[in-house]
């Protein structure tokens, strides 16, 4: 069929911006090059929305946190991303989690079968001439349309390093040391798997961390930075005896079960699969090789014996300099009908993705369409993310970043976090209540998450 937008990226924000376009009476090509022969170093499957790093939206909390409040508004726009990942949650605390295989089946499902969506399996190596497009290629653009993206904007793409963390099969995990509790017991105060560690078994692992065997870096690949959100537990581990246990390996609000006392620290594992049967070791990122994983995961405490599912990978990201290069509606300056969306735009996340692919493509909708459609303002989540990526940071140090209230105009006056971050939320939610009946725009009601 023919297309009014084409969509070049079956990600989450490819395919949010589908499903938001197709919605609104557009007809989209899709172009996803998984499947038609093409792959990447991350991906597992040709599913669309896969998630490739790890299984979770992060914290899921609309009062006080930034991210719960950005899928609180993402469903209050008809998201598809969020439909699917709460049709498939598992346990994960405040966390909202999902079955990765399920939630990406469904997603593609979705899709495909929409009648005025139409998903072709091809690569596209130069950003079309003409024609609205929505360029959602994610943080492992092929070269060649990279190479396309730098002749147009006459800059160099930026990158960053994006570490996969192993995920252990559960049978395998020794319950007589590890226990179930969340920190401080939130959620139902069982939803992740903790793994003690004294004084002499911490430092031992952190030795172990520094002296095994790295994955080798490729010309092209040295001297790129990290993204803080997700270090390299070895490369942590490199900045001090302590940098874990004051980071992912903290002990605070855990009790062993053995000592009634917290740890010295504590390595946790999150729920990966509705069946449980899979865990993910949160925050253990890493660049370490195949053999040396397995080593020094074994030392442990509760691992000793455990089994991997997948090994942690490593793979280059890439992102553009968006606050030089892009327009507030996400437009390419040098060429105006190409957007841009999702992580290739220098956000950072899954939902933030999603989020951007969503306001993409509802600004499509709104040209295609001969109408007018203003951001939301920057009190939002939603305004907040594209603020940022549109002109809020400086373009010559951006780099990727995740939503947080830090992105929103300050709150005046002292008062203690917790009051503050309320005040955050309250504010954001009539911001995004004023501006949808200003814009006219159809929202979900707004319900308690979950």
């Amino acid at each position: 069929m023919g297309h009014d937008v084409h969509i070049i990226g079956g990600g989450l924000a490819g395919s949010e911006a589908a499903w938001q376009l197709a919605e609104a009476g557009l007809r989209v090509r899709l172009s996803e090059m998984r499947g038609g022969g093409d792959t990447t170093p991350a991906h597992e499957s040709d599913r669309l929305a896969e998630m490739v790093c790890s299984n979770s939206f992060r914290s899921d909390d609309a009062s006080s946190n930034a991210v719960g409040l950005l899928h609180q508004e993402m469903r209050r726009l008809g998201s598809l991303i969020m439909q699917c990942a709460d049709a498939h949650r598992v346990p994960a605390g405040s966390a909202l989690a999902v079955d990765r295989e399920n939630f990406a089946q469904e997603v593609t499902d979705r899709v495909q079968k929409h009648p005025l969506i139409e998903v072709v399996r091809e690569r596209i190596d130069r950003l079309p001439e003409d024609g609205l497009t929505i360029v959602a290629t994610g943080p492992l653009t092929g070269s060649a349309l990279a190479e396309s993206i730098a002749e147009k904007t006459g800059s160099d793409a930026l990158a960053f390093f994006d570490a996969i963390a192993p995920i252990v099969h559960r049978e395998s995990i020794d319950f007589d040391i590890c226990w179930f509790q969340s920190r401080w017991d939130k959620g139902d105060g069982k939803d992740y798997i903790n793994c003690p560690m004294d004084k002499a078994q911490y430092e031992a692992f952190v030795d172990a961390l520094n002296k095994g065997e790295k994955t080798e870096f490729k010309e092209w690949e040295k001297d790129t930075p990290y993204f803080e959100g997700c270090m390299p537990i070895e490369v942590m581990a490199e900045r001090g005896v302590d940098t874990l246990r004051h980071g992912p390996m903290k002990p605070v609000g855990l009790d062993d079960p053995r000592t009634g006392r917290w740890p010295y620290a504590v390595v946790q594992l999150r729920q990966d699969n509705a069946l449980g049967t899979l865990w993910n070791m949160v925050g253990f990122q890493t660049k370490l090789k195949y053999g040396a994983q397995k080593e020094i995961f074994r030392m442990i405490p509760g691992l000793e014996k455990a089994e991997f599912a997948r090994l942690g990978g490593i793979h280059r990201n890439s992102f553009i300099r968006s606050p030089e290069l892009l327009d507030g509606e996400l437009r390419l300056k040098a060429q105006p009908n190409i957007r841009f969306a999702g992580q290739i735009t220098g956000c950072e996340g899954y939902l933030e993705s999603a989020a951007v692919g969503l306001m993409a493509a509802r600004f499509a909708a709104a040209e295609a369409k001969g109408e007018s459609f203003t951001s939301p303002p920057p009190e939002t989540a939603f305004g907040a993310l594209l603020g940022h990526i549109t002109g809020g940071a400086e373009a010559s140090t951006y780099q990727p970043m995740n939503i947080n209230f830090g992105l929103m105009p300050p709150i005046p006056g002292k008062m203690k976090k917790a009051n503050r971050r309320l005040k955050y939320t309250e504010r954001a939610r009539q911001a995004f209540d004023e501006w949808a009946k200003r814009e006219a725009v159809e929202i979900e009601a707004l319900e308690p998450a979950g």
